[in-house]
């Protein structure tokens, strides 16, 4: 191991070892740590771990978080780990909104706050500000997490307030809002019409939107992250 050139030893060898694994690795050295911190390393890490022996699933219940093992012979889950929550919160009070390589877009119920959680090394981050931004209200946002051309994690945030629509980008590397123009039908801005998570996509958010009631008119949104405005519509009846 030791004369194995530290480049194949992080990005041939660490990035097909399990999350926790890799956490502990960057105590090693301050050369490792920078490697591992690179989203070079995360984006080959998460597309290494995509094999099914691979996958977990996150529960959240009133009082507990566990992550299972997913046996897909069987449909069934394996034995839990338990997760500590490392920021403060209550009773069934935290939702997840969004999720992507690993990394949560949580909302606090109980303060309408978002943050951004990644269980495996337990870092969080509150995306909330004095100014309003990145408080959450069930129904009426929808919120999506994406990656950008920079490798920059970032959650676009769709709020409707009053029938006005408005559209933020949160940046976790500059970690800050910013107003973004999206362009929707008028239609759906009212509260009667229910948005999903977006869902990233080859370079792109997908977003729903439909009415509860009727159980058709559903909409499609596409975002186009790299441009970061929305493109056009779908609709699928």
């Amino acid at each position: 191991m030791a004369d194995l050139p530290v480049h194949t030893i992080v990005f041939e060898i660490l990035t097909r070892v399990p999350a926790k694994d890799v956490g502990r690795s960057k105590s090693v050295c301050k050369q490792w740590y920078a490697l591992l911190s690179t989203q070079d390393f995360v984006r080959i890490h998460c597309s290494r771990s995509l094999v099914s022996s691979n996958q977990r699933v996150l529960l959240i219940d009133d009082l507990t978080c566990s992550v299972h093992p997913i046996i897909f012979q069987s449909n069934d889950y394996g034995p839990s780990s338990i997760v500590t929550f490392p920021f403060h919160h209550q009773n069934n009070d935290v939702s997840i909104l969004s999720h992507l390589n690993g990394l949560l877009c949580v909302c606090l119920n109980h303060t309408y706050e978002l943050l951004l959680w990644n269980p495996t090394t337990t870092a969080f981050k509150h995306s909330s500000t004095p100014d309003s931004h990145g408080f959450y209200i069930n129904n009426l946002d929808a919120v999506g997490l994406y990656v950008d051309a920079d490798n920059d994690y970032k959650v676009l945030h769709i709020k409707r307030r009053s029938g006005v629509l408005g559209v933020y980008v949160y940046s976790r590397e500059v970690d800050s809002w910013r107003n973004i123009p999206f362009i929707t039908r008028q239609e759906y801005l009212s509260p009667h019409f229910n948005w999903s998570a977006g869902t990233f996509c080859g370079g792109t958010l997908y977003f729903t939107c439909h009415t509860p009631t009727d159980g058709g008119n559903i909409g499609m949104r596409r975002t186009n992250c790299s441009k970061q405005h929305n493109t056009n519509y779908d609709n699928m009846n």
